[in-house]
């Protein structure tokens, strides 16, 4: 049968701007659909957005210390619209990186408007039908709504309109102790908003305890209040003034309510049922290549079953492309999976967490432990907050967990310690922790490959694959 295109890719977030212009760039033709903005998540209401907070907040912290270092600073006046001109200024600047035009620039036919799949190798956006023999589902997530008894009657903010406040927070009540949460907490009470944090498990749950301790203990110190271990049951009022009743029967009165309890994969509405597409407990059922259960549909990002960070999203993204180009089997590697909080202090982890390697090797485990106490430069900075565990099974590192000033920085060489590879090949091809700076190093090792990556032959036989494909399917 022919084919509209080579692939198709359905949503143009990190993974997916990542598979359509690596195909792209290999000589293939291209379809590359987004119903919303182009960017995703990331950029227009995720990792962009919130670093931009995060930066404005950190300001104001600064400030908030008048005399140090024998330098006299005035108290901050925190100006809410300014803030809120920098978080979408911010993002201004950088989608462009993510255009229509760049990714047209590099091959891609984009069509803008809702795909839904009318066959196993068919997808209609608007009036135009798409066919190809392999499909890329990039269709990200949304937040998850907990079931809170009288949130229907309170228009509570996500990560997905927090950014739209006119008004900074009286008191922000914020029900989730992730990822999110934390860092929205930390900022908006920074820029001067009451916060209480609730979250009925663990905060931080996937850092180590360790870790999370020092930054816990830095929020509270900065006027943040934690409820832990019950959770939100009811919430009649309306937004500037409702009433929180938690299960243990707390009652908290606030005039904003954040939501912060995780994310829903965005599965519903493209016929994937029906064309056959099995769907796990929250996202798609993928295997190692990311490969849903009809083979020539791949899934990546946050809408298949699996971790949820940007750079993951990217790294299947490339993944795919390089399967679908040249045939190259990219099973996902997670032992060198990184990921930070941006909080102040940062937390972040490489591969296995101290627990995840002692459940793994019990008492065989080594755990070599260096405090920023002693480091000269922290000394000098004045910021001994915080500690590097790295967890070893004898000589072999597994894992590393770091809180302390700028840690999401410091985890790029254990990407390559952990999986013994070091080349800028290998650095290249490395998950670096997004968004840190640590990633131009990355950048720099990619390009030094790209002329070789991208040539004339990888590309020649790329199209050859294609052209085969065609006739043959």
């Amino acid at each position: 049968m022919g084919f509209t295109h080579d692939v198709i890719v359905i949503g143009a977030g990190a993974g997916g701007l990542t598979a359509a212009g690596g195909c792209a760039l290999f000589g293939l033709k291209v379809a590359l659909i987004e119903r919303a903005e182009m960017g995703g998540e990331c950029l227009n209401n995720g990792c962009v957005p919130s670093k931009a907070l995060i930066t404005a907040a950190k300001r104001a912290a600064t400030a908030n210390i008048q005399t140090r270092f024998g330098v006299q600073l005035g108290a901050p006046r925190i100006d809410w619209p300014g803030v809120h001109a920098h978080i979408h200024e911010t993002i201004a600047r950088i989608a462009p990186h993510d255009s229509v035009e760049r990714f047209e620039e590099m091959g891609c036919d984009v069509y803008r408007g809702h795909a839904s799949f009318v066959g196993k190798r068919k997808v209609q956006v608007g009036d135009a039908t798409l066919s190809a023999p392999r499909i890329v589902i990039a269709t990200g997530s949304a937040p998850a709504v907990p079931p809170i008894e009288g949130l229907d009657a309170i228009p509570y903010l996500t990560n997905e309109n927090i950014w739209d406040l006119q008004v900074l927070p009286q008191h922000l009540v914020i029900v989730g102790g992730g990822a999110i949460g934390m860092e929205m907490a930390q900022s908006f009470r920074r820029l001067g908003s009451e916060v209480t944090v609730i979250e009925p498990g663990a905060l931080l749950s996937r850092d180590d305890p360790d870790s999370v301790a020092v930054v816990v203990e830095r929020m509270e110190a900065e006027g943040v209040m934690f409820v832990r271990g019950t959770a939100a049951k009811v919430v009649p009022g309306a937004l500037g003034s409702f009433t929180l009743t938690l299960e243990d029967g707390q009652e908290i009165a606030g005039t904003h309510l954040l939501l912060a309890t995780g994310r829903k994969a965005r599965v519903e509405g493209y016929g994937l049922e029906e064309i056959g597409v099995e769907l796990g407990r929250n996202g798609i059922a993928v295997d190692e290549r990311r490969r849903t259960s009809l083979k020539h549909i791949y899934a990546i990002g946050d809408c298949r079953e699996g971790p949820r960070l940007t750079h993951v999203s990217g790294y299947e993204g490339s993944n795919v492309a390089l399967e679908i180009t040249l045939g190259l089997p990219t099973k996902v590697d997670w032992s060198a999976l990184p990921w930070c909080t941006y909080t102040d202090p940062e937390v972040a982890q490489i591969g296995m967490t101290e627990a995840q390697a002692r459940e793994k090797l019990g008492d065989k485990l080594v755990v070599v432990r260096e405090g920023f106490d002693d480091n000269e430069r922290a000394i000098a900075e004045d910021d001994t907050r915080g500690h590097l565990k790295v967890v070893m099974d004898g000589k072999k590192i597994l894992g590393a967990s770091i809180v302390g000033r700028n840690a999401g920085e410091m985890l790029l060489p254990f990407s390559q310690l952990i999986t013994g590879k070091a080349s800028t090949f290998a650095l290249g091809s490395a998950i670096v922790a997004y968004p840190t700076r640590s990633e131009i190093t990355k950048a720099a090792a990619f390009s030094a490959w790209e002329g070789t990556v991208f040539g004339s032959v990888p590309k020649g036989y790329a199209k050859s694959r294609a052209w085969l494909r065609k006739i043959t399917r």
